[in-house]
């Protein structure tokens, strides 16, 4: 079985912490009005004594030769992003993705303390034991600890940077992981 590929939006594919005036070279601007991000713009208005005021929609900055990139590599494909099925919906047709197979949250989240971010538990549980790399900006060496004491089988935990998002050089350390697994 080829190890999963988690891979969040927000930050890996979504460089959202880049100058909001100047998207990063190879990134496509995207205007998105998604129903998850329409209600919790809506519960926030509504909060701010605007109900009536139009919901804007998301930016969102994505690179189309991520999509192919992200699919030559060895891996089976996972969302592990908040969107969960709204990735499949709004942001695989974008990137030339097929709809992929999606991680699905609890909700209330769990937080498990200790810096550990709230994904992890989640993951490990998910997976099952079998390998998997996870690219994500939240995770941090508390996570890896955490995935190193609870997960039976092999795991990369990738930090990307949310500003300048999946790199080369991140395509290249994934791809060398997977071949080590061989």
């Amino acid at each position: 079985m080829r190890p999963a590929l988690l891979v969040d939006v927000d930050g890996p594919l979504n460089p959202y912490a880049a100058k909001p005036y100047r998207r990063p070279e190879g990134y496509r601007t995207h205007r998105l009005l998604t129903p998850a991000w329409e209600a919790a713009e809506r519960r926030r208005l509504t909060e701010w004594g605007l109900p009536h005021k139009e919901v804007k929609p998301l930016r969102v900055w994505l690179n189309p030769d991520h999509g192919p990139a992200l699919a030559a590599l060895p891996f089976d494909l996972v969302w592990a992003t908040t969107w969960e099925e709204e990735a499949n919906d709004f942001l695989a047709p974008l990137l030339g993705l097929p709809a992929l197979p999606v991680i699905t949250w609890s909700s209330p989240r769990r937080e498990p303390g200790d810096g550990v971010f709230w994904k992890t538990p989640e993951i490990v549980a998910w997976a099952g034991g079998r390998a998997f790399a996870w690219v994500d900006d939240q995770v941090t060496d508390a996570d890896r600890a955490w995935v190193e004491a609870h997960h039976d089988g092999p795991a990369l935990l990738h930090r990307i940077e949310p500003r300048v998002g999946l790199v080369a050089d991140d395509f290249t350390a994934l791809g060398a992981w997977a071949a080590e697994l061989n």
